[in-house]
């Protein structure tokens, strides 16, 4: 006597597994569809080969944009994965990024570049408290040549005091064409650690003094 015959046997009944629903259409499917579709057709109005053709065309065309979209996301996923690793082996190196804020430790400095769109007779660099907006130093970079020009403030204040270390407010102004013009400061930060989120800017790296930047704002690696 089977399993089924004694289950019987006692009154009761047995139910079968039922297999989980396809909710896409696959090859099979499509062909045992396409084979049903020619038995039942009308006799006096069968369908044409380029009617076959046709349907079997939109459902080749239909997986390969499921491949395409599944190839994509292997894609993202290689590429999500490379850039964590790489944004790993940034903790504890200098990188620049654009900021208008540097942290200033004790003893240390603040470093940065500006990128000069044009020849410049005057270039200033200001320091000022982020709070108040006084201005805590200032230094005569003199003239420059378009392109990329390093600073460096030592942490001495207009009267010649070291100043307090602490975030402090970057500002590089340049006379171009006459105008006094206010450039994007590129600061150079340590890198603290990297942090996953979520989102179209999911991979951050934490900066000293500076927080949370999205990885493709670094601009270059010390």
């Amino acid at each position: 006597m089977n399993s089924v015959d004694a289950y019987a046997g006692l009154g009761l009944k047995t139910t079968a597994t039922a297999e989980p629903k396809k909710t896409t259409l696959g090859q099979d499917q499509f062909l045992k569809l396409m084979t049903t579709q020619m038995t039942h057709q009308d006799p006096t109005k069968p369908m044409q080969n380029g009617e076959f053709l046709s349907q079997m065309a939109q459902f080749g065309t239909v997986s390969g944009i499921q491949d395409l979209q599944q190839s994509f996301k292997d894609f993202a996923a290689s590429i999500s994965s490379d850039q964590t690793l790489q944004a790993a082996s940034l903790v504890g190196r200098t990188v620049s990024v654009p900021s208008e804020q540097g942290l200033l430790a004790a003893g240390g400095q603040i470093k940065g570049s500006v990128e000069l769109p044009a020849n410049s007779p005057n270039v200033n660099l200001k320091i000022l408290d982020p709070e108040t907006g006084d201005v805590i130093a200032i230094k005569n970079l003199e003239e420059q040549s378009a392109g990329s020009v390093p600073f460096v403030w030592d942490g001495i204040n207009n009267k010649g005091n070291l100043a307090h270390p602490g975030v402090y407010k970057v500002q590089v102004e340049a006379s171009i064409d006459g105008l006094n013009t206010v450039l994007q400061p590129e600061i150079q930060a340590r890198v603290e650690s990297v942090a996953m989120g979520s989102g179209k800017n999911s991979l951050q790296v934490n900066l000293a003094g500076l927080g949370a930047v999205n990885f493709n704002q670094i601009k270059q690696i010390k």
